[in-house]
């Protein structure tokens, strides 16, 4: 009875389990590109990771994390 609901329920969601999968993803990006521009190791983080690879990357993963949110998923019209 409750599956049953659930089940009902879960196609007026408005996220699938493709939207999560892309927040997960773009998550993991940010988190890599802030990793890569805190093991910089010149000073005041001025080397290539800190200024242009690092912050290219955690904008790739806020790029992710707006198409996950925007992702619709298609609906089939009967």
């Amino acid at each position: 009875m409750i599956y049953t609901k659930m089940k009902k329920n879960s196609k007026n969601l408005p996220f699938g389990k493709r939207n999560y999968q892309l927040v997960l993803l773009g998550v993991l990006v940010i988190v890599v590109g802030f990793t890569l521009i805190a093991v910089d190791k010149e000073e005041y983080g001025f080397g290539i990771l800190g200024i242009t690879i690092g912050p290219i990357i955690v904008m790739a993963g806020f790029i992710i994390e707006f198409f996950a949110i925007m992702y619709n998923r298609k609906s089939k019209v009967h």
